[in-house]
């Protein structure tokens, strides 16, 4: 099960105060923090800094790394900053993201080859966001064949199947889970991935929504998540349901988590 940090990401405010700010020992402690709540991976995205960008994640990417070592999702629309990103990575990174979108995957689809870092995919083409299951479907059939052919192995990709506020339509969760079961089963070496936090947009006690919906995720096959791992009931959740997923050896790492104190009731 992996898990990326979300919480270096500058659509929040105090992230993007802190990035204007250069405020290196905030940003730096947040990293820490994370790792040490069970991230995997830490999500770097400094997009409101525009035209600096580019120079903006190259910095970003550079302080992370002085204070952990797991590796950081480059998360950023534009090509540019997302190769500087890479450029100063070190070891393997992943990206997000790539789409089935003509010019998205004529842009980043070099820097993958150039840099091989995991991808997170999204199942996205020049139609826009999928509508319904199917289109998840058709674009997923388009995109995994084209990033194997393309070189990518299997597990390096990450099929994201982009989840949308349940306040936009009330199936929207469920066409998550479906998607998920059924890709799943056709692609059972390439991982499913999701910003977990969408589902709950723009409605109360977001928290809430986020956990039950990740158990469900997982419930159908879903292994890596974009969640905010100092969430200690989100992760405490996580753990059980791994657990009862039969995805825990004897329940190991649920007994150790207990026994650091990391569980909340």
């Amino acid at each position: 099960m992996l898990i990326v940090g979300e919480l270096i990401n500058s659509s929040r405010r105090p992230i993007a105060e802190a990035i204007a700010a250069r405020d290196k020992a905030y940003l730096q402690e947040l990293a820490v923090k994370q790792v040490e709540a069970g991230a995997h991976i830490i999500d770097v995205n400094c997009g409101t800094s525009l035209a600096q960008e580019a120079a903006v994640m190259a910095w970003l990417v550079d302080i992370v790394q002085e204070v952990v070592d797991v590796p950081l999702c480059i998360d950023t629309p534009s090509p540019a900053a997302m190769e500087a990103g890479l450029a100063h990575h070190k070891g393997k990174a992943m990206i997000n993201s790539i789409t089935a979108e003509r010019t998205r995957w004529e842009e980043v689809l070099p820097l993958v080859q150039r840099y091989k870092p995991s991808v997170i995919a999204l199942l996205m083409d020049d139609g826009g966001m999928p509508a319904t299951v199917e289109d998840r479907l058709r674009v997923a059939g388009r995109l995994v064949p084209a990033l194997v052919d393309a070189g990518v192995p299997e597990e390096d990709i990450y099929l994201d199947p982009l989840v949308k506020p349940l306040g936009v339509g009330s199936t929207c969760g469920v066409e998550v889970l479906e998607s998920t079961r059924i890709l799943r089963q056709k692609y059972p070496q390439v991982h499913l991935i999701c910003g977990l936090s969408n589902i709950s947009y723009g409605l109360p006690e977001r928290r809430l929504l986020n956990r039950a919906f990740m158990v469900m995720c997982l419930s159908v096959g879903m292994d890596a998540f974009i969640l905010d791992p100092l969430d200690r009931p989100l992760m405490s959740l996580l753990a059980a349901a791994k657990a009862v997923a039969g995805k825990d050896d004897y329940c190991l790492e649920y007994i150790a988590a207990a026994r650091a104190g990391k569980l909340v009731v």
